[in-house]
């Protein structure tokens, strides 16, 4: 014979069973406060006892510059002149030695160019830090100033990319997964 199961009230709860919260009476201060309450009466003197010349405009005019600065430019970092130097032949040099390491070669990559295909690899590489919400510029900035050695390759291709103002800075990954579940307006 099977044992016997506990039977559960059909009746509602009772009224004392649980508790509630009352968020509506004012009344009752949970905790206590340094700001005392100040009437409306006191707050209308001291308004009638100022006079014009304790209010001060709320707005100070603004000096004019002297000279408009010229545009500053951002002195060169060491690495920047070092990738600026590199030339096209280190950076496919690079490529194919990326390439060797692998088995196989990227059969879904054929209609990339080679400093996309760069790109995407730095974008897949998890040892230079996460690649969703940063660009790729701060990125490896990031990672040359926690020691981890980015390839100056990348931030060769990154300087030239942002040269031609082609507007890659983003990672590919970052795109895909911001553009996730939004249908494309025909």
């Amino acid at each position: 014979m099977p044992p016997a199961r506990r039977r559960q009230s059909s009746g509602p709860a009772a009224k004392s069973a649980q508790k509630t919260l009352s968020f509506h009476n004012s009344s009752k201060i949970s905790k206590p406060s340094s700001i005392t309450p100040t009437s409306p009466l006191i707050k209308e003197e001291k308004i009638s006892s100022l006079t014009t010349d304790d209010v001060k405009p709320i707005l100070d005019p603004i000096p004019a510059p002297a000279e408009e600065p010229a545009t500053v430019e951002k002195e060169k970092s060491t690495e920047e002149i070092e990738a600026d130097a590199i030339t096209d032949k280190r950076i496919k040099a690079y490529w194919r030695e990326r390439e060797a390491e692998r088995i196989t070669k990227r059969v879904h990559q054929k209609g990339l160019s080679v400093e996309e295909k760069i790109l995407r690899l730095w974008d897949m590489s998890s040892h230079f830090g996460p690649a969703i919400g940063i660009s790729r510029g701060k990125r490896w900035e990031r990672a040359n100033r926690l020691g981890l050695n980015p390839p100056i390759e990348v931030l060769a291709v990154l300087r030239r990319e942002e040269a031609k103002g082609a507007g890659k800075d983003r990672a590919y990954v970052d795109e895909l997964m911001s553009s996730w579940g939004v249908a494309e307006e025909v």
